[in-house]
């Protein structure tokens, strides 16, 4: 069975268009205060680059529970993956 070189096109598109999605939701959000932080969701990860954590490290802020007030914060310093940015 042939395969056309229009159908090898269209899934070659196709699988890049995937891959582009799927990164963009791998990509985590990075502000430089923790006030910058609105309407945080449960589940939510952000990276706050404020200088609390040690060298290497950067603050993770995250949407931990729900309670009667919204969504709970937590937050704790995890290992800096690449370069800080700016």
């Amino acid at each position: 069975m042939k395969t056309s070189r229009i159908e090898l096109f269209s899934i070659l598109l196709l699988g890049v268009l995937i891959q582009l999605a799927l990164m963009r939701v791998a990509t985590a959000q990075q502000v430089r205060r923790e006030q910058d932080i609105v309407n945080l969701r449960l589940g939510q990860r952000i990276r706050v680059d404020d200088g609390t954590c040690p060298a290497g490290q950067i603050k993770e802020v995250s949407g931990s529970k729900m309670t009667p007030m919204g969504v709970e914060r937590t937050q704790k310093c995890i290992p800096r993956l690449g370069p800080k940015t700016k």
